[in-house]
């Protein structure tokens, strides 16, 4: 007499039965989306962990350092203003020349020219490699902070992390390999965090929001228990072997079997209490102003140390214009330089003693930096998307070095320029991925970080 077959028996013999073994087939070395990959060469860093300064900080108020601007200020100067020329097409119109706000002293071993914008930051000078002759595209926040995150400043594209995740796979399953820490929720929102076209399992895991609440900087009801997963197994399986090559289906299976191996992981790791008062006073926390970033470093350092990959912590305001986005008034940069100056130094002190920082590639920059020239004749200054800095640290790159630079005033690139596109490329390097072969194909056609740009920038590497 047969007997017959429960699903889940069918399930688990049938040919079709790969959806069955979803949870112990997808977890298997070639197999699983996120299992660990081999990189294209040996890499130098392991993770990185990308301190997003929305809105755009003044480079010339903080490291590129420009005496010009002292001894011709408030004369008026014919500029190649870039929203002049994107706008209305207009070149060498009139812009009043405005000197730093804050006062530039060498620092160091190195000597580097620095203000005192950022006075904690200062101390670590000479772990910083500095890329002066930034060039990116996009004009306004949303195309710029785009071509940031996603290399192109309109079309829907992988984030960085997406891309990274992809090409290495997770270091920790019991963790996501790619998380946003406080994203902005305008200026691309989550397509800054997200997978576009590459398998949904590859996206982002949002923590909070900028200028969100503290308590909302989390994975939310992790701490629910476990829940039974027989029956969501089996339902998934059969889904799955119905539709085979689901990207996003198989996403959904691989979320339910990472919440729950979570669970049981992820509170211990984004729980700051187990740090000691001296690390936590390291971080600026329980401080005003430093307290909330504070906290954002401090977990950006503790999901490194668990083995995610790539770690975006975003300093951001909430509010409509972004944080560094001083168009009337550039005296506010130092409200936002008090509340992540002691908390990016105090990340980058802990990183060093912890012997992180020699494979953890530490990434600071905003969209694109601000003109030398007061904007409207007033107190702030513009977008500049032609000339600005950004500064790396460990995994691998130059301490106390200095890479380009821009034109007497800083509102060009002139030397040694170094596109977008090719910072994306020395990242990639750097985790050993080669970005001409990190390529997916979409729509007919191969698509890449990089797009069919990019050199990796050799002179800033150690």
């Amino acid at each position: 007499m047969l007997h017959p077959l429960s699903r889940r028996e069918w399930l688990s013999a049938s040919a079709c039965g790969f959806g069955s073994l979803a949870f112990v087939g997808l977890a298997a070395a070639g197999t699983n989306p996120l299992a660990a990959k081999t990189p294209h060469h040996a890499p130098k860093a392991k993770r990185i962990i990308f301190l997003f300064m929305q809105g755009g900080v003044s480079h010339v108020d903080s490291y590129d350092y420009k005496p010009r601007l002292e001894t011709d200020h408030g004369k008026s100067i014919a500029f190649d203003d870039a929203r002049a020329i994107a706008l209305m097409g207009v070149r060498g119109s009139s812009q009043r020349v405005m000197k730093p706000l804050w006062k530039f002293a060498q620092h160091g071993q190195s000597g580097k020219w620095a203000s005192d914008l950022f006075p904690s930051m200062n101390k670590h000078l000479d772990d910083l490699c500095f890329l002066h002759s930034m060039t990116t595209e996009g004009v306004a926040h949303g195309p710029a902070t785009l071509f940031l995150h996603c290399g192109s400043t309109s079309f829907v594209r992988p984030s960085f992390g997406s891309w990274v995740q992809y090409g290495l796979g997770t270091a920790n399953e019991n963790l996501p390999g790619f998380v946003s820490i406080a994203p902005s929720q305008g200026n691309g929102g989550s397509r800054n965090f997200g997978s576009a076209f590459l398998p949904a399992v590859h996206q982002g895991t949002p923590l909070g929001f900028a200028g969100g609440p503290i308590d909302d900087m989390t994975i939310r009801n992790l701490s629910a228990g476990a829940a039974p997963l027989g029956l969501l197994r089996d339902l998934h399986a059969e889904q799955l072997a119905r539709t085979p090559g689901d990207t996003e289906r198989e996403a959904v299976v691989q979320s339910f079997e990472l919440a729950a191996r979570m669970q049981k992981n992820a509170p211990d790791t984004l729980d700051l209490s187990k740090e000691t008062k001296e690390t936590k006073a390291l971080y600026g926390i329980d401080e005003k102003p430093t307290d909330a970033f504070g906290r954002q470093c401090l977990m950006a350092r503790r999901l490194a140390e668990s083995g995610v990959r790539f770690i975006q912590v975003t300093y951001g305001d909430g509010t409509a214009n972004p944080a560094w986005d001083q168009h009337t008034d550039i005296i506010k940069h130092a409200d936002h330089a008090k509340k992540v100056d002691k908390p990016i130094a105090g990340l980058l002190e802990d990183l060093k003693r912890r012997g992180l920082l020699e494979d953890t590639l530490v990434w600071w920059g905003g969209e694109f930096g601000r003109t030398p020239y007061a904007q409207n004749n007033g107190t702030g200054r513009d977008h500049n998307p032609g000339g600005f800095t950004v500064w790396l640290a460990g995994g691998g790159v130059k301490r106390g070095y200095s890479h380009g630079a821009t034109d007497d005033f800083g509102a060009v690139a002139v030397k040694d320029k170094v596109h977008m596109h090719d910072l994306h490329a020395t990242i990639l390097h750097q985790l050993g991925l080669n970005h001409e072969k990190l390529t997916f194909t979409h729509a007919g056609r191969n698509f890449r970080l990089t797009d069919v740009h990019g050199r990796v920038v050799t002179e800033v590497l150690g």
